[in-house]
């Protein structure tokens, strides 16, 4: 009888064990030294959809996981430019981009192609109500009626705060920048990211 109950309460603790690591919402933001919780998503690059996952990513080596309020919006817009422009010495540092919002894949197919934004370069993720960017402890602001983005589309999906996260092939992070707490622009997210990819 002990040896059955025993047993059950193992299975019961590995059980929540292994839900805990899979990831749900943390109670705070992950900083440096945090093990990045894998996921595997809706992503879109130069127009297609296709599986992201970011355990296969990181198995070439470091990857800049980079959370945006929505595509088509005026930071948003110049970050995936930045992002877009610079793409190749990411590269040539052995680095994979990430984008991710809680726009839909439609948006992201339309804006993963834009020349004027991701450019085809690198891909960006769909987060539908910020299940992700809650695995890491970021905050989801629910949709807003009257936002409107730069093509005069309403906004209907929620916002995940700008914030960027440099992980190591070992799946560590090695730096998070917040606009929100960190107070940088957009565009500071993209330099600070490569200048940590080019000294590992």
């Amino acid at each position: 009888m002990f040896k059955k109950y025993y047993c059950l309460s193992f299975l019961i603790f590995s059980l929540l064990l292994l839900v805990s690591r899979l990831g749900f919402a943390q109670s705070k933001m992950l900083t440096k030294g945090d093990a990045a919780p894998v996921f595997t998503t809706q992503a879109s690059l130069a127009g297609s959809a296709f599986d992201f996952s970011l355990q296969t990513a990181l198995a070439k080596g470091p990857v800049v996981v980079y959370f945006y309020p929505s595509a088509y919006t005026g930071g948003c817009d110049a970050e995936a430019h930045a992002f877009a422009e610079l793409k190749d010495k990411f590269t040539a540092a052995g680095t994979t981009i990430i984008g991710v919002s809680a726009d839909d894949i439609e948006r992201l197919n339309a804006f993963s192609s834009d020349p004027k934004y991701c450019a085809g370069k690198f891909p960006v993720a769909s987060d539908p109500g910020g299940k992700i960017a809650a695995t890491y402890g970021l905050g989801f602001t629910p949709p807003k009626l009257g936002i409107k983005d730069v093509l005069g589309q309403d906004l209907t999906h929620g916002f995940i705060p700008r914030t960027t996260f440099v992980i190591g092939k070992d799946g560590k992070i090695i730096a998070v920048f917040s606009s929100d707490t960190d107070h940088i622009s957009p565009t500071e997210h993209v330099d600070k990211s490569l200048a940590i990819v080019k000294g590992l």
